[in-house]
């Protein structure tokens, strides 16, 4: 379970961060560039990426 939400974590904070770069017009190419809603929905990826990752890594 422990492999499984480490990668599932690194593959929601991954789409996030294209999400977002996307969003801000930073990484050009597709209908969500420049769109300020996906650089918000990139964001929340991102954090809900990084709790999977933390919640796989805790202590117990």
């Amino acid at each position: 379970m422990k492999i499984f939400l480490n990668t599932l974590g690194v593959v929601v904070v991954l789409a996030g961060g294209i999400f977002f770069l996307q969003g801000i017009n930073i990484l050009p190419g597709s209908f969500m560039t420049g769109d300020p809603q996906w650089a918000v929905n990139g964001g929340v990826l991102i954090v809900i990426g990084a709790g999977l990752l933390w919640l796989a890594n805790r202590r117990r």
